[in-house]
């Protein structure tokens, strides 16, 4: 049996690493920059090996019946962790992934391939430009996970960008994203009240050593027009592997406090993370 080795290639934004996992046959971790962005099992895609995609997992299990097909717009690509998740869990599901680095759609197509019908369609563009220009009512999830390096684009963190994608989702559509923050919280407020003032129901999955302030890390920010299954969602984001908490309602409120929403010209990107917050052993 031939054994799998590290690929490396300078992609559009940066140095793209594939490493194989050596406890799992087909699995590989993808970094830019070494940063850890993907982790993709091939044999098994319904698995999710990092915290922050297990946490959206959870998300996306519960936004409708299990096993229903959904049309999902990914901003962000990386190795397509979740688009490859909801194809084997939720199997006719429409799925866009969009992907500003084509250097890196290419490396992944050719190491780490779709399979055949997973009715997933990768773009190579911007995803604000993508987002502006995607039809209204078109999308029943919408998944952001981009970083540039560790840090999301401060085109993606503003009150008009949360506008767009209310825009883009269906009247009981879901918007769910990754960030990264950490005490005082100044960038996960800010975003939290931008999407506060256009979506009715708002939650924040977090581990309670981050909501806690005691160290950097993800935080997963879900927004709907309609109720949430929270119980639900608390259920199983307490029993992962990773316990999280679900904030939400008064308790999110005030977690928020008087943060007012981010607008275009005045939007950071998300702040630096510590030195090794989120490296690899």
């Amino acid at each position: 049996m031939n054994q799998a080795i590290p690929v490396s290639r300078v992609t559009d934004h940066g140095t793209a690493k594939l490493m194989p996992d050596v406890d799992r046959r087909r699995a590989w971790l993808l970094t830019v920059d070494g940063a850890p962005q993907s982790y993709v099992d091939l044999d098994e895609p319904a698995h999710l090996e990092f915290e922050y995609t297990r946490r959206l997992g959870h998300v996306l299990d519960t936004v409708a019946e299990p096993g229903r097909a959904l049309d999902v717009l990914h901003l962000g690509g990386g190795a397509f962790t979740l688009p490859r998740y909801l194809a084997e869990t939720r199997p006719g599901s429409r799925q866009d992934v969009v992907e500003a680095d084509r250097g890196l759609l290419d490396l992944v197509a050719e190491h780490l391939p779709l399979p055949d019908g997973a009715g997933i369609t990768a773009h190579g563009a911007d995803a604000r430009d993508w987002l502006a220009a995607a039809p209204a009512d078109s999308a029943d999830v919408l998944v952001a996970d981009v970083f540039g390096g560790s840090r999301v684009p401060a085109q993606l963190t503003s009150v008009e960008y949360a506008r767009e994608a209310a825009r883009v989702l269906r009247a009981d559509g879901v918007y769910v994203a990754n960030l990264a923050d950490g005490a005082p919280f100044g960038f996960l407020r800010g975003q939290l009240a931008g999407f506060a003032a256009l979506f009715e129901e708002l939650a924040l999955i977090a581990e309670p050593g981050v909501l806690r302030g005691r160290r950097f890390g993800n935080a997963v920010l879900v927004a709907a027009g309609r109720p949430l299954d929270i119980p639900a969602l608390a259920r199983r984001t307490a029993a992962d592997a990773f316990p999280a908490r679900v904030e939400h309602g008064a308790a999110l409120r005030d977690f928020i406090g008087g943060a007012r929403p981010v607008r275009d010209a005045d939007a950071v990107p998300s702040p630096e993370p510590p030195a090794g917050a989120f490296g690899i052993g």
